[in-house]
C-alpha cells in the first residue's frame, strides 16, 4: 500500500478520469441502445447484471485502455467469471472449515475455472499494455492509463513492484469497480422508483441540463450541473451502502470504550450503523436527497463516508461518482421507467451488499 497508493491515485485523479471521458460516452451510448431495445420489446432488464455490463466496460477502458464490451457482446467472458469471485470470497470468509484445501466440490472447481480465464484476461491486458509501451516509449514518462503507469512503475529499479503486483491491481480495480458501483445504481433506481417526487425532480433536471441531443454530446461540465442527482446517489449510499461492514485486525494492543483488543484481533465494524441513526439525521430512514443540498450536507458528509476517509480513501471514487451520473443522466434522458420489481427488494450480502432480484422495464421517452 504504501509504495503503491501515490501510482494508483494518479491514474484516478480527476484530469485523468477527464481525458478518458470522451471513451465514458461511448459506453454509456451502447447502454442506451441497449435498453432501447429492450423497450422496444417491452423485455424486463434485470438491473444488477446490466449495471455490471456498464461498469466492466467503463474500468476496463480508464484503468486498462482496454475495449472489454460486455454491452454489445454475447459473451460476457470477464463478467461472468468475475461473478464468481466475491460470493466465493465472502463464502470463505463466513465458513468455519476450509473444506476446498481437502476436497472439491462442484463450485470450487467452477471458481477454479473461472480464476483461471481471469488471470489470462489480465495477462492479456499487460501483455497489450507492454506492446504499446515499447511502440511509443513516450508513454513510460506519459502513461495513458492507470495499467501503464503500474508497468513504468514497475520497470524502475529497485521499485519493489513486479509483475505478480501489477496483475494484482489489475484484478482488484475489476473487482471494486464492478460490484459496487453498479449494485448503489441498482440501489438508486429502486428508491427513485419508491419516491416519484423525487424521481421527477431527478428526470426534471436531467431533462433540462442534458438537453435533448445524444448521449455521445455530453459534457463534464454538464454532468456537474446535475446537483439534485448527486444529492439521490449521496442519500443512495447513505441508506444503502455496498459496504456496510469491513473487517479489521488490530495492527497493537488497544483498548476502545473500555473493551481490550489484543493485536492481531479480527475486528468487524458495521458501517451503516451511524448512517440512519436518528442522532445524526432527522428522520433518518427515510430516502430525502434534499438533506445533500442544504447548509447541513457538510456535516452528512462526515458521517456517512462510503468511500472511506483519510489517506486510505477509495481511490476511484471520483470515477464512481462520474460513473453513477453519467448512467443515471443516460437512463433518465432517454426513457421513462415503467416498473420497477419487486416492490421491497431484499438485501443480499455477498461480499458487498446488492438489492436481490430487482428488475426493470423501460418506455423510450415521451
Amino acid at each position: 500500500w504504501a509504495r503503491q497508493r501515490r501510482m494508483v491515485m494518479a491514474g484516478f485523479d480527476p484530469a485523468h478520469v477527464r481525458d478518458y471521458f470522451p471513451a465514458m460516452l461511448k459506453v454509456a451510448g451502447r447502454l442506451a441502445a441497449r435498453w432501447e431495445r429492450a423497450a422496444d420489446a417491452g423485455a424486463a432488464i434485470e438491473l444488477q447484471p446490466e449495471l455490471m455490463r456498464f461498469t466492466v466496460d467503463t474500468i476496463a477502458g480508464l484503468a486498462f485502455g482496454a475495449e472489454v464490451n460486455t454491452l454489445e457482446s454475447d459473451e460476457d467472458r470477464i463478467q461472468r467469471h468475475l461473478d464468481k469471485l466475491f460470493p466465493a470470497l465472502f463464502a470463505r470468509v463466513l465458513s468455519p472449515l476450509p473444506t476446498w484445501r481437502w476436497f472439491k466440490r462442484e463450485r470450487d472447481r467452477a471458481l477454479e475455472a473461472s480464476i483461471i480465464e481471469i488471470k489470462a484476461a489480465v495477462e492479456g491486458f499487460i501483455a497489450a499494455a507492454r506492446e504499446r509501451m515499447a511502440a511509443e516509449p513516450a508513454l513510460r514518462e506519459r502513461p495513458a492509463n492507470l495499467l501503464q503507469a503500474m508497468i513504468a512503475a514497475a520497470d524502475r529499479p529497485d521499485s519493489g513492484i513486479g509483475d505478480e503486483e501489477v496483475a494484482g491491481n489489475v484484478l482488484t480495480m475489476l473487482l471494486a469497480g464492478e460490484d459496487t458501483t453498479a449494485n448503489t445504481l441498482a440501489w438508486m433506481i429502486h428508491l427513485l422508483w419508491r419516491h416519484p417526487d423525487a424521481m421527477a425532480r431527478a428526470r426534471d433536471e436531467v431533462r433540462t441540463v442534458m438537453g435533448s441531443g445524444l448521449v455521445e454530446q455530453w459534457t463534464v461540465e454538464q454532468l456537474a450541473g446535475l446537483d439534485f442527482l448527486e444529492a439521490c446517489t449521496h442519500e443512495t449510499m447513505r441508506l444503502k451502502p455496498v459496504a456496510p461492514m469491513l473487517g479489521l485486525q488490530a495492527s497493537r494492543d488497544t483498548t476502545l470504550a473500555g473493551v481490550e483488543v489484543p493485536a492481531g484481533t479480527i475486528v468487524i465494524t458495521l458501517l451503516r450503523r451511524d448512517s440512519v441513526s436518528e442522532t445524526h439525521f432527522t428522520d433518518a430512514a427515510r430516502f430525502d436527497p434534499q438533506r445533500w443540498l442544504g447548509r447541513d450536507a457538510s456535516s452528512a458528509k462526515r458521517i456517512a463516508m462510503p468511500f472511506g476517509a483519510g489517506p486510505r480513501i477509495c481511490p476511484g471514487r471520483y470515477l464512481a461518482l462520474l460513473e453513477m451520473k453519467l448512467a443515471m443522466a443516460t437512463l433518465l434522458a432517454r426513457f421513462d421507467i415503467a416498473a420497477v420489481t419487486p416492490d421491497e427488494a431484499p438485501e443480499r450480502m455477498s461480499f458487498t451488499m446488492g438489492p436481490d432480484g430487482l428488475a426493470m422495464r423501460l418506455d423510450r421517452r415521451r
